[in-house]
């Protein structure tokens, strides 16, 4: 006779309600996120996701604090502390043009979910603290590939880089020739990166 299979721990539950209500976000809009909803999508005991985050406002920053964590392992590699900056801008173009790839492809329907999440925040006030938060660990690493590569001031060339970056990303995945696009090319997301790189470290 088998013995039952322990439940997994509280941090993988987590992480699961958190993927899962992703998923379910990217799949049908935010209409299609509820609490049951999640429970059903992750094969969880009915509850179980109310007992982990009590309010819609909760999973939904709980949302964004797992998108900001994807997001940075995709950054990093492997989740660590992050690669070393790239040594000049053409390298530094390669590897934002792959990450722009890699969202536009493998990880398109995550990203869509993240601006339908966002835009909640402007909806709920409540929110916007959480969305803050998960956007500064993202914003600090580009901070931080600028100033190795000379910003003056890379804070304010991250912010203009995120911006740019998100635009591009919007555009792609639901601007209004999103869908009559040719496939995402590497090779043009780079030299789309290198432009805004330039801009981005362009004396002001």
């Amino acid at each position: 006779m088998s013995t039952p299979e322990a439940p997994p721990p509280a941090a993988d539950r987590r992480t699961l309600i958190a993927d899962t209500a992703i998923a379910l976000v990217a799949a049908g809009g935010l209409r299609g996120l509820t609490h049951r909803a999640v429970d059903g999508a992750a094969a969880l005991p009915a509850g179980s996701t109310s007992y982990y985050f009590r309010t819609r406002t909760a999973l939904i920053g709980a949302c964004y604090r797992r998108l900001a964590e994807l997001d940075l392992a995709d950054l990093d590699g492997d989740g660590s502390a992050g690669p070393p900056p790239p040594a000049d801008r053409d390298a530094a173009a390669r590897m934002l043009g792959t990450l722009l790839h890699e969202w536009l492809t493998r990880g398109r329907e995550r990203q869509l979910a993240r601006f339908e999440l966002s835009l909640e925040a402007a909806r709920n006030p409540e929110l916007e603290p959480a969305l803050r938060e998960a956007g500064l660990a993202a914003r600090a690493r580009a901070a931080a590939v600028l100033a190795a590569l000379g910003a003056p001031r890379p804070a304010e060339s991250a912010e203009l880089l995120a911006a740019w970056t998100d635009g591009l990303l919007y555009d792609r995945l639901a601007g209004a020739l999103a869908h009559s696009r040719p496939a995402p090319d590497p090779a043009e997301l780079t030299a789309a990166a290198r432009r805004m790189l330039d801009a981005a470290l362009a004396p002001a």
